[in-house]
Parts: C-alpha cells; structure tokens; sequence
C-alpha cells in the first residue's frame, strides 16, 4: 500500500485567513501541497512563481519534501523593512512597545 502524507497549508491575509488539510502521496514537496489545497485559485494576488514557503515558521523551498504532519505555510512579502521601521522611531525618539 503506498504511504500517504496528510498535511496542512496555511495562508493568512488582514481580512481573511485559509487552512487547508490535504492528502498527498508520498514524496510530495511543499509546492504539491500548496496546489492540492486550491488556495491559489482563491487568492489571485498569489503567483505560483514567486511563493514564499515554509514549514511550522522555517523558510523552505517549493521542492522542500513533506512529512506526515507538516503544515505549510505561504508567506506574504513584508510591508515595510523591519530596520527602516526601527530607523525611523529611533530618530523620531519613539520607544518600541514590547512585541513589537
């Protein structure tokens, strides 16, 4: 009997967050996953081409090989630089309030 792989993709926006669980064969990679979910379909601003992945918070590649468990994440890109952010309040004399 072939092994199977039961895994979830993740992809959140500001107004709307997905979470899919599929099935894969064995051998699947992190982009196998994120098409078998159908997120891309729904969320036309994403490109296949372009996709920034992981898996449980760790950068993976779309070849990246799945494991029973995995939960795929997509990532958008960031809005802002996070040390320009720090730049600009550290000469706007503003203090970091903690977690952010």
């Amino acid at each position: 009997m072939t092994e199977r792989l039961r895994v979830e993709v993740a992809y959140a926006r500001p107004d709307r967050q997905w979470l899919a669980a599929v099935t894969l064969p064995a051998g699947a990679h992190a982009l196998d996953a994120v098409r078998a979910s159908g997120i891309l379909a729904q969320c036309p601003e994403l490109d296949e081409a372009a996709l920034k992945l992981g898996v449980f918070g760790k950068a993976v590649k779309a070849e990246a090989p799945l494991r029973d468990g995995d939960r795929v994440e997509i990532y958008r890109p960031l809005l802002a630089d996070p040390k320009e952010v720090r730049r600009q309040r550290a000469e706007a004399g503003k203090r970091m309030k903690k977690g952010g």
